[in-house]
């Protein structure tokens, strides 16, 4: 079995590689390929990953490449984890927005926007590469804004499945606080990419006994201290939404917090730096718990789980994002979500979801508008088709502010954008 990992060179690509070694039985691979262009970031997370597989006593092979078509021909599965633009790009998808008194946040909002239209015309020229070189090869994006970008792969007509560890990290955080096994845990995990909900918890698969109204009794003030949400709100609720729908339920609080202190990106960055130091001690031979704080955490868990399901034809259920095809009624078929769905090596089969309150599913209809509009503008350029995906969009929502918000985004990615 042959993996190729495009944007090998992140710091992220160690907490991959503990997973990949640690749960060899589950996903066997016998080559590993790491494709980056910047090749000494390569050189230092290759050297550790070879490291890591040797301490863990893993027979496979691990190389690296700058040549994309080289790295993923052959491949069986081709996992991308790329960020267009770097932290620099980031930082400034966390700054210009707060100018016009919106979230800046690097998957949601104009931010958000700015980091799709960055990225989904290199995605799509790697997919169409991966299409000629490994034509039977799996795409797994775990590339933000994830439910665009799997939405523009599936479009375009690619084998490819979106994954994120906002539904995993739930999974094991609940399986902590009810001293059960994590695959006991079965999430009613629902939404977009992004903005989701977990309606239910339940024990032993989609039948079992809910107990998510004990969890937020038992421990609805650490659920919510982690979410940065108030604990009252969880109880109105009776759901335990995402991280990410706190840039919603408390825009005008989040913005007042990011004008006051140093961006995420500029964290990150140091932490980066600092971890790339590390990576160049050959004497390291497992990933440091400094690469906790960078984010990411379970992720090679669930790339390991999917891989595996769609390569050796488990039939297993994982939260996915994947074509809609009726399974929330009010959204079109060609709309990404994010919910259980069954893997096998035909691909993703999401499980029925019950009806959605409306609090919930309007503001999923909104956003998956957004989408559609963000994705035309990523793929058509124009910034008019960039102006009205900022208008629709439900954090921003009047023309001024659309208007200042197209005008930031342009001028700080012009070096990205084809159309200008």
């Amino acid at each position: 079995m042959k993996l190729a990992v495009v944007g090998g060179g992140s710091t992220y690509t160690p907490e991959l590689i503990d997973g990949f070694a640690r749960l060899r039985e589950t996903l066997p691979i016998e080559e590993l390929v790491l494709v980056d262009p910047a090749e000494d970031r390569l050189r230092l997370v290759g050297g550790l990953a070879r490291r890591i597989f040797a301490k863990q006593g893993h027979s496979g092979t691990v190389t690296t490449t700058s040549d994309l078509d080289a790295g993923v021909a052959g491949a069986d599965a081709v996992l991308l984890q790329l960020r267009v633009g770097g932290q620099a790009a980031r930082a400034q998808d966390e700054t210009w927005p707060l100018e016009c008194g919106c979230v800046g946040q690097e998957t949601t909002g104009a931010g958000g926007l700015a980091k799709a239209l960055r990225t989904v015309p290199v995605v799509l020229d790697i997919a169409e590469r991966v299409r000629r070189a490994a034509p039977d090869a799996w795409i797994i994006d775990f590339t933000n804004p994830v439910g665009i970008v799997t939405r523009a792969l599936l479009q375009a007509g690619h084998k490819a499945v979106g994954l994120c560890n906002v539904a995993i990290g739930f999974q094991r955080k609940f399986a902590s606080f009810l001293g059960v096994s994590p695959d006991q845990v079965h999430l009613d995990h629902v939404g977009l990419n992004h903005l989701t909900w977990e309606r239910g918890v339940r024990i032993g698969g989609p039948a079992g006994e809910d107990v998510l109204p004990k969890l937020l009794a038992a421990h609805g003030d650490s659920i919510a201290d982690d979410l940065h949400l108030p604990r009252t709100l969880l109880d109105r609720l009776g759901v335990v939404p995402s991280y990410y729908l706190r840039y919603f339920y408390a825009h005008d609080e989040v913005v007042r917090e990011l004008r006051s202190k140093p961006s995420r990106a500029a964290e990150v960055a140091a932490i980066e730096a600092e971890l790339l130091e590390m990576y160049g001690d050959e004497s390291l031979d497992e990933k440091p718990e400094l690469l906790s704080r960078r984010g990411g955490a379970f992720y090679s868990e669930a790339a390991v789980a999917l891989a595996s399901s769609l390569l050796r034809d488990t039939g297993d259920v994982q939260v996915v994002n994947t074509l809609n095809n009726g399974t929330l009624p009010f959204l079109p078929d060609d709309a990404v979500i994010e919910v259980p769905a069954t893997v096998d090596a035909r691909g993703t089969h999401p499980l029925p979801v019950e009806p959605l309150d409306p609090l919930y599913s309007g503001l999923i209809a909104n956003v998956t508008a957004y989408e559609d509009l963000a994705l035309k503008a990523a793929v058509h350029g124009g910034r008019d088709r960039v102006f009205t995906a900022l208008l629709s969009h439900p954090l921003i929502g009047q023309y001024e502010y659309a208007d200042a918000l197209t005008d930031r985004l342009i001028a700080h990615n012009r070096e990205h954008l084809a159309w200008i």
